[in-house]
């Protein structure tokens, strides 16, 4: 027969069994805690911020100068009267257009008419007079060798000749000088443009001392605007100038909309100190008199192009203590803040001189709830990772 354990032992076998197994329970345990406590933590994809990104690229970028421009008319007159007299007619309609030579006020000409009749009158009277004179000097002269007339009498003679000669150019003067004003009754445009407001009702009587006229005609075709730039902008818009003509874009007040494109056409001769502002001039021709004068506008000239240069979205930059940078996305769905080099911006684009690589994708929103390392995902639905926009060759930042 087989021998048994006595219990006390069996005993004991079995309490050893459960203390191993106990102590290797335990173990592992511990070793397995330590290795979760070592391993990163998770990332926490909902934690991350959602924002927009664009890539840096290439591309053609206008260089431009802007400042504040007023419209003004290409030319102004004042139809002023140069004789006075009743207005008898108006030959216009308010804000009519007129070309050159059209009939805008007729002031009654039978005062002027009257006094170039009586010119021609004496004119033809000292006409009789002279040709009467000639012939009592060549009777004269004829007498003169049968000592018929004595020499003091022909010398008389061709001085009163003289005298009526002269006194025939005069009135050919006066005939002249009553023809003007005459002419000066009616009175035409001397420009092609836009009538005014009328500032003279027919009836009234006219004076050439009135200062306030009786209509302003205004040239819109072509027309000018004359803005102000900065005198640090000069010398790229006198080499531009040298290059050829300078386009020129008038916008609206708020800058939404091109009312028209026209070119410059001069620089002021000075600079204006007390604002350090030089004055251009610009001409557009205006085509659909979307321009009209004492309008407020925006010039921008067109300076030059930068070609194939690095560009990001301008609210991609960003300024902070050490200068200006943006917020790069990395592979790894972290953002970085890079400094930049900047070689010019507008509101729109950036042009990045340095600190990018082209295709490199940038943060363009929610930069405020960004620091360098925090996790980010793109908004655009919620469906695309941020490392899949980040590109390959995110991490070959300088």
């Amino acid at each position: 027969m087989p021998e048994h354990d006595p219990p006390l032992y069996k005993g004991y076998r079995t309490r050893a069994a459960m203390a191993a197994a106990a102590a290797v329970l335990g173990l592992w345990y511990w070793s397995h805690q330590r290795a979760a406590a070592q391993a990163p933590p998770p990332k926490d994809t909902h934690s991350a911020v959602h924002v927009e990104t664009a890539a840096a690229r290439r591309q053609d970028v206008p260089v431009y100068a802007e400042g504040l421009g007023t419209v003004q008319a290409f030319y102004t007159v004042t139809i002023t009267p140069r004789v006075d007299g009743e207005l008898e007619k108006v030959g216009f309609v308010e804000g009519q257009a007129v070309k050159k030579g059209d009939l805008l006020a007729q002031i009654d000409p039978r005062p002027y008419q009257a006094t170039l009749d009586q010119a021609i009158a004496t004119r033809d009277k000292d006409q009789a007079l002279l040709e009467n004179a000639h012939r009592d000097l060549e009777r004269y002269e004829t007498l003169a060798p049968q000592d018929l007339a004595s020499k003091q009498q022909v010398d008389t003679q061709r001085a009163l000749v003289a005298q009526t000669a002269a006194q025939l150019k005069s009135d050919e003067a006066s005939i002249a000088s009553a023809r003007t004003q005459l002419d000066y009754t009616t009175i035409t445009s001397p420009i092609q443009g836009r009538t005014g407001i009328r500032l003279v009702d027919p009836g009234n009587n006219v004076r050439s001392a009135d200062t306030a006229g009786i209509v302003v005609v205004t040239q819109l075709q072509p027309i000018s605007v004359v803005f102000a730039l900065p005198e640090d902008a000069l010398p790229a818009v006198a080499a531009a100038m040298e290059h050829g003509p300078v386009t020129v874009a008038a916008l609206s007040r708020d800058g939404s909309t091109e009312l028209d494109r026209g070119s410059v056409l001069l620089i002021d001769n000075q600079i204006d100190q007390t604002t350090g502002t030089v004055r251009l001039k610009a001409t557009f021709p205006n085509a659909h008199n979307t321009l009209w004068p004492g309008e407020f506008v925006n010039a921008k000239a067109l300076l030059q192009v930068t070609r194939n240069a690095l560009t990001i979205p301008g609210s991609a930059l960003l300024r902070g203590p050490n200068g200006e940078f943006a917020y790069v996305v990395g592979a790894d769905s972290s953002v970085s803040a890079r400094t930049l080099k900047v070689a010019s911006e507008t509101p729109d684009t950036v042009v990045v001189a340095d600190g990018l690589h082209e295709g490199e994708q940038v943060v363009v929103s929610n930069q405020y709830r960004l620091q360098p390392g925090t996790l980010i995902s793109i908004d655009d639905g919620g469906t695309a990772p941020a490392h899949a926009a980040a590109g390959a060759n995110a991490s070959g930042a300088p």
